[in-house]
């Protein structure tokens, strides 16, 4: 699913008119990422359409790659709605520079209202990590303030065809929470939410309300937050890709 293209201008006086590669897991995420000097790519929460998608986009046409979206909290002090924006990406023995510059006057913009940004580093994983243990034992391992299914395939794309790149990642479902498996399994292909399957599975399992209601909440909120976020990517300055390769520890 491609969303979004059109002229940009870059940050001083340098005029590039290629877009930047938006790279989202949710079409909610895709919607809102939209917009003039952006091509969006959505992967439905599936690596392997994600890598499928990126073999067609022509490294030539973009001029940097973002990771935009939801994630899942790994550090528990980040609750629903808080920005993370990422130094590195980390999967496996892999990791990634993520570079962005900022003006002070967009980082004001981003902590406006109760929206909450810390700078920290992003876990990669190929399946949703679902239970608070599995969290922590994440968190753990790697130090990683956030978990998504995206960042670490976009930015290995980015240093593979030398790109710049940069992860904005807001906070869903925090590290306490773990996510019901309903709320897994009704992602549909295109990565809207199936709602029928939504009510199949509580109409099976009335417990599951309570846990699919909060996991509800949190993931608005983090929509709520994601789209103040917007103004990030209008502002951001990717750094040179030559810092920005992939390492192997």
């Amino acid at each position: 699913m491609t969303l979004g293209m059109g002229d940009y201008i870059t940050a001083g006086n340098a005029i590039d008119p290629r877009p930047i590669l938006i790279v989202t897991g949710l079409v909610q995420e895709a919607r809102i990422a939209a917009g003039p000097g952006m091509a969006v790519i959505c992967s439905s929460s599936s690596p392997t359409q994600l890598r499928a998608l990126l073999t067609v986009v022509d490294p030539q046409t973009i001029r940097g790659v973002i990771s935009f979206g939801v994630a899942g909290g790994l550090d528990p002090s980040l609750r629903s709605g808080d920005v993370v924006v990422a130094t590195e990406v980390l999967s496996g023995d892999a990791r990634w520079g993520a570079g962005l510059s900022l003006s002070d006057d967009l980082i004001d913009k981003l902590t406006s209202g109760r929206r909450r940004v810390v700078r920290g580093s992003l876990a990669g994983a190929e399946e949703v990590v679902t239970g608070s243990s599995c969290k922590a034992a994440l968190h753990s391992e790697t130090g990683a303030f956030a978990v998504d299914m995206e960042s670490h395939i976009a930015a290995a794309y980015a240093a593979e065809v030398g790109l710049p790149f940069a992860a904005v990642r807001v906070i869903s479902d925090p590290a306490h929470r773990a996510l019901p498996a309903i709320a897994r399994a009704a992602i549909k292909p295109n990565g809207q939410i199936d709602l029928a399957a939504v009510l199949r599975g509580i109409v099976r399992n009335p417990a599951t309300l309570h846990a699919l209601v909060s996991t509800g909440i949190d993931f608005n909120r983090a929509l709520r937050s994601l789209r103040g976020c917007r103004d990030f990517l209008i502002g951001t300055e990717l750094v040179d890709s030559e810092a920005l390769v992939a390492e192997t520890i």
